[in-house]
């Protein structure tokens, strides 16, 4: 009995489990299952440790795509170059007589009011022009004098210190001059006949930006909305509206204000001219007038051309007088005349104004120099435009 009691005990094993208490369960092996791992993200090696590379090459193909298409674009003006600029001086003669217009439409109607400003400014040109021609006409036989007496005062000057020119170096030099002449006498007459072309390109393109004006000034509002509504998109119209307005804006300011810049040159080299007794003191105000619509190259050239009048005239102490008025003109322009007048308009910076008729320059000589700086102030009006938010 003990022996059944003692076996019943010890289980079917045959024996006592250890560390088994009386009554408890079996323990149960527990299997963790494993959690799967992460694959591992396959990180380029540049990008953590050359960030700026990343973004400079996106910034490079998109400027890469901008200088495309903006060689496209001048490539494209280049081979329609008589329309682009008849277009230009069309929105130049609009920026310029459409508030005079605006201003005659309160007592006229509008096509009288239109041909009144441009008759009249057209008129007011013709008047000034033929004033020109005539203080010169009638200072032809005194400035020939003086001009043949100027070259042998040049002379001397040129055989006194520093060039020290001697009487055989000067003959030399005339004679290479006069040899020239006769050398390239064909070519510099197939220039001239070249010229003429130009002359009619020039009379064409008048005429066309004349005729285009009539049509911007007496409806440009209605040809932008036309294009507007035509030829783009309907969600795209308003951000375009906003763009072009900005862009009409900032091109009719500074228009404005390049041409209050060149009249106010232009009096003051004239009052100058006048005072120191220069010839052809009017034609040289003029010139001041029209070259100063070219930024930074054009009133130093123009008074260059008054300088070497002015030393053929009146001699050299004229002309250091006249080389002081370019200094001091220029710094007047640059530091006080642009600014003011200029605020009210797109500013650019001395440098953008630089570079622009540099560039524009290159491109397409003196016309690229005069579209350069209104271009570049669009451009920036326009970005400006489409990046704000509307209200």
């Amino acid at each position: 009995m003990v022996g059944d009691g003692r076996r019943r005990a010890a289980g079917p094993s045959g024996g006592r489990r250890r560390g088994r208490l009386p009554g408890s369960r079996p323990a149960r092996s527990v299997r963790h299952t494993a959690a799967p791992r992460p694959k591992p993200v396959a990180v380029s090696v540049g990008e953590p440790t050359v960030p700026w590379l990343r973004v400079g090459a996106a910034y490079a193909w998109r400027l890469i795509l901008i200088g495309i298409v903006v060689y496209g674009v001048f490539s494209v003006l280049g081979s329609f170059q008589l329309i682009a600029v008849a277009l230009f001086l069309a929105l130049v003669v609009t920026s310029v007589l459409r508030p005079l217009t605006d201003r005659l439409d309160r007592v006229l109607p509008r096509p009288l009011a239109v041909a009144v400003a441009l008759v009249g400014s057209v008129l007011l040109l013709l008047a000034l022009l033929a004033l020109v021609g005539n203080a010169v006409a009638g200072e032809s036989t005194r400035l020939a004098g003086e001009f043949s007496g100027g070259v042998h005062r040049i002379e001397e000057w040129l055989r006194r210190p520093p060039f020290r020119l001697g009487p055989s170096r000067l003959s030399e030099l005339e004679n290479q001059a006069t040899h020239y002449l006769s050398t390239h006498r064909s070519s510099l007459l197939s220039r001239a006949v070249s010229g003429l072309g130009r002359v009619v390109e020039v009379v064409t393109g008048t005429a066309l930006a004349l005729f285009s004006s009539v049509f911007f000034i007496h409806s440009g509002e209605r040809l932008w909305g036309w294009i507007r509504d035509n030829l783009l998109p309907s969600g795209a119209r308003p951000a375009w509206d906003r763009a072009g307005r900005a862009a009409w804006r900032a091109f009719a300011g500074y228009t404005r204000g390049i041409i209050i810049v060149a009249a106010t040159n232009a009096v003051l080299v004239g009052i100058a001219l006048l005072v120191l007794r220069v010839p052809l003191a009017l034609p040289l105000t003029l010139l001041e007038f029209f070259a100063a619509f070219v930024p930074l190259v054009g009133s130093p050239v123009a008074l260059g051309v008054a300088t070497i009048v002015a030393l053929a005239g009146r001699g050299p102490v004229t002309a250091l007088a006249v080389l002081a008025l370019i200094v001091v003109i220029g710094q007047l322009e640059g530091h006080v005349l642009h600014p003011l007048v200029m605020s009210w308009a797109v500013r650019l910076h001395p440098l953008v104004v630089a570079v622009s008729v540099i560039a524009g320059s290159i491109i397409a000589g003196v016309i690229g120099a005069v579209v350069a700086v209104p271009l570049v102030s669009v451009v920036w009006a326009v970005l400006r435009a489409v990046r704000a938010v509307p209200p």
